[in-house]
């Protein structure tokens, strides 16, 4: 999975690695934000803010930034700026 991304962005906390995300983009029109991970007790403090924030300044304002949520965060990308769509489709893997 890293091999083939072409942006990730990391958060440590000295040699502990407490958040990562994970990129897809072509640096121009889309960046898809496969994984956005955060230790459970790192939550809450505004690292996957940051994280989204440093992968947004990397690939421009030209560029969209899209996602899949897990169902436990729906109600957080919404307060920090994403808008929910409802224009997507998807073919699950068959393995």
């Amino acid at each position: 999975m890293f091999e083939n991304s072409n942006l990730i962005g990391t958060a440590w906390d000295g040699d502990l690695l407490v958040g990562v995300a994970r990129s897809i983009t072509d640096w121009v029109w889309s960046c898809y934000l496969a994984d956005l991970a955060i230790r459970q007790e790192y939550q809450k403090t505004s690292i996957g803010k940051k994280l989204i924030r440093f992968t947004k300044e990397m690939v421009g304002e030209q560029s969209m930034v899209l996602l899949f949520s897990v169902p436990t965060a729906l109600e957080y990308y919404p307060k920090i700026g994403f808008s929910k769509q409802e224009s997507s489709f998807i073919m699950n893997r068959t393995l």
